[in-house]
C-alpha cells in the first residue's frame, strides 16, 4: 500500500503540469490577502494568476503622468535580470559591479563638464530623491563648518534654510523636514514659471545652506536660469567671503536631456558656484525605476563627514549613499544604455522625443481653447490650461477622466502655492511615446472634447435623456435634473 501511495503521488505530481492552468482547482482559489496560503502553489499558476491580476492596470506606455522610464530593450532587461542578486553596497564582494558604477559616475560627470583635475566625486542612488537628500546634506554639512568658523551659533533657535522655487519636487520638503531646515520658497507667478531671478537673493541670509536650481520643474518642465543664478550668487559671495553660498542643481529630468540637445546651455559644472548635481537615471537616463545619480564637482565640495570608506580591490572605496542593501541590476542597466546608445544614440532618442512633444504642443495650441504654459522647449513635457475665454462648461479634470476611458493617463492638477487657482494638464513624453501614439492622443482629445461639449445628463430613465451640459452642481443639480425628467415624463404621458 505504501508503494502504491508513492506511485499515485508521483503520478499526481507529473499530471498536474499537464492540467490546463485555468482548468485547475488552484486557479479558482483566492489569492492571499493578509495571510499566507497553507500549501505551495505550482509556479505556472502563481505566475499566471498574478499576471492576470495585474493586467487590469493601465498600460504603462499610455501613462503620460510619470517621468519614469517604461521601456528598455530586451537585452537590457536580460542583463538586468541576470544581475538582480548582486548587492550594490557590497563593493568588496562585487568589485566588477562597483567598477561599472564608477564608470557611470565618470561618464555622467563628463556630460556635466566636470573637471577631472578637481577630482569630482559621485555615487549611484535608488533614485533622484535620495540623490537630492545627499546633495542637500552636502550643503548642510558644508554650511555648518563654515558657519562655525565665521562665529555663527549653529545651535541657536534659528534654523538653517534652503532657498528653492515653489515648483519643487516633494523630496526637497522631505529633506527639510527630516533635517529640520526651513524651506524658503520663491513663489512661481504667471510671468515667472521658474525661479524668479529678480527676487531670489532676497531670501538669502547667513543661515542659508544653499540655493537649489531646478532643471525641469515637475509642474511644467521649465528650466531655472542657472547661469543667471550663478552670476547673482557670485556677486553675493564677493561680499560674503567668510560664508559663501553654492548652488545645487536638481536635474532629475533635464540633466540627462540638456547635454545632448542643448550642449551650449550653461547650467552645469562650467559655472563656478554649481557644486553638486543630481539626476534620475530612471527618467531621461532611460533605465527602469530604481536608479539615480549625484555628483559633486570636487573633493572640496563633498564634506568628509558624508564619506564612509569600505574595502575595495585591496584598497578603499568611498561610499556616501543613504540606502544600503539594494540590487545592482539598475546600475548594470545604466551602464548598458550608456554603452549601447553612446552620445549620438542618446541624442537621437532625446531629440525624437522632443519632436513628438513639440508636435503635441502645436496640435493642442491649434485647438484654440488652451493656453500653453510649456511647449517642450527644454525637455519633452507639454503643459497647458484652459484659456480664460474658453467658454466651456467642463474642466480639465473632466477631460482627464474622459481620456482615461481611452486608456490615457493625462493628469490635471493645480499649480503650486500662489498659483493654486490655475489648473493645468501635463504630458510627459518618453522614448516609447511615438509620433503615431501622439497622433492618436490628439484624435482622442478632440473626440472627448466634443463628447464633453455635447454632454447629456443620463437619468436612467429609458424614455430619454436631458440636455444639461456638464454640470458640477453636485446633489442639487442631480435633484433638479431629476425633477425636470419627471416633469417631461408626465407631459409625455
Amino acid at each position: 500500500m505504501e508503494t502504491e501511495s508513492k506511485i499515485l503521488k508521483s503520478m499526481d505530481e507529473k499530471t498536474k503540469y499537464l492540467t490546463p492552468i485555468f482548468g485547475s482547482e488552484a486557479s479558482d482559489t483566492q489569492m492571499p490577502l493578509d495571510k499566507m496560503n497553507e500549501e505551495p502553489v505550482e509556479p505556472r499558476l502563481a505566475y499566471e494568476m498574478i499576471k492576470e491580476y495585474l493586467s487590469i492596470e493601465g498600460n504603462a506606455t499610455q501613462n503620460l503622468t510619470t517621468f519614469c522610464q517604461t521601456y528598455m530593450e530586451p537585452m537590457a532587461t536580460k542583463i538586468m535580470a541576470e544581475t538582480m542578486e548582486k548587492n550594490a553596497i557590497d563593493k568588496d564582494e562585487y568589485p566588477m559591479t562597483a567598477d561599472l558604477e564608477n564608470r557611470c559616475v565618470a561618464m555622467i560627470g563628463n556630460l556635466w563638464n566636470a573637471d577631472p583635475s578637481e577630482e569630482p566625486m559621485g555615487t549611484s542612488t535608488v533614485g533622484s530623491s535620495e540623490a537630492c537628500m545627499l546633495g542637500g546634506l552636502g550643503m548642510l554639512f558644508r554650511w555648518k563648518k563654515l558657519a562655525k568658523a565665521a562665529g555663527i551659533n549653529i545651535y541657536s533657535e534659528r534654523r538653517p534654510n534652503l532657498v528653492i522655487s515653489s515648483g519643487y519636487q516633494v523630496c526637497w520638503e522631505k529633506f527639510c523636514r527630516y533635517w529640520d531646515i526651513e524651506m524658503r520658497l520663491v513663489p512661481l507667478e504667471k510671468d515667472h514659471l521658474s525661479l524668479n531671478m529678480d527676487t531670489v537673493m532676497d531670501y538669502v541670509d547667513e543661515y542659508t545652506i544653499g540655493i537649489t536650481a531646478i532643471l525641469g520643474i515637475t509642474y511644467t518642465g521649465k528650466f531655472d536660469d542657472v547661469e543667471k543664478l550663478d552670476e547673482l550668487v557670485e556677486a553675493y559671495n564677493q561680499k560674503h567671503t567668510d560664508l559663501p553660498i553654492r548652488i545645487h542643481v536638481d536635474g532629475a529630468s533635464g540633466a540627462m536631456v540638456a547635454p545632448f540637445v542643448d550642449p551650449d546651455l550653461k547650467w552645469d559644472f562650467r559655472l563656478k558656484n554649481v557644486w553638486s548635481i543630481n539626476t534620475s537615471g530612471h527618467k531621461y537616463g532611460l533605465v527602469y525605476p530604481g536608479i539615480g545619480w549625484v555628483i559633486w564637482r570636487s573633493k572640496e565640495a563633498l564634506p568628509e563627514d558624508l564619506i564612509f570608506w569600505v574595502s575595495y580591490l585591496g584598497g578603499e572605496e568611498a561610499t556616501m549613499a543613504i540606502n544600503f542593501s539594494r540590487s545592482a541590476s539598475q546600475i548594470v542597466g545604466q551602464y548598458y544604455v550608456l554603452m549601447r546608445n553612446g552620445f549620438n544614440g542618446y541624442k537621437e532618442i532625446q531629440q525624437r522625443t522632443l519632436d513628438v512633444a513639440r508636435y503635441l504642443a502645436a496640435e493642442i495650441k491649434d485647438m484654440g481653447i488652451f493656453e500653453i504654459y510649456e511647449d517642450a522647449s527644454n525637455i519633452p513635457i507639454v503643459c497647458w490650461g484652459l484659456k480664460d475665454d474658453a467658454d466651456v462648461s467642463w474642466s480639465l479634470y473632466d477631460l482627464s477622466d474622459r481620456l482615461r476611458m481611452s486608456g490615457w493617463l493625462v493628469p490635471a492638477y493645480p499649480m503650486p502655492k500662489d498659483m493654486e487657482d490655475t489648473t493645468v494638464q501635463r504630458v510627459v513624453a518618453r522614448q516609447d511615446f511615438s509620433m503615431q501614439l501622439a497622433i492618436k492622443l490628439v484624435e482622442d482629445m478632440k473626440k472627448e472634447i466634443n463628447t464633453l461639449k455635447n454632454a447629456k445628463f443620463v437619468t436612467g430613465n429609458t424614455q430619454g435623456v436631458i440636455n444639461t451640459g456638464f454640470n458640477h452642481g453636485g446633489r442639487a443639480a442631480v435633484d433638479k435634473a431629476a425633477d425636470v425628467q419627471s416633469s417631461q415624463t408626465k407631459e409625455a404621458k
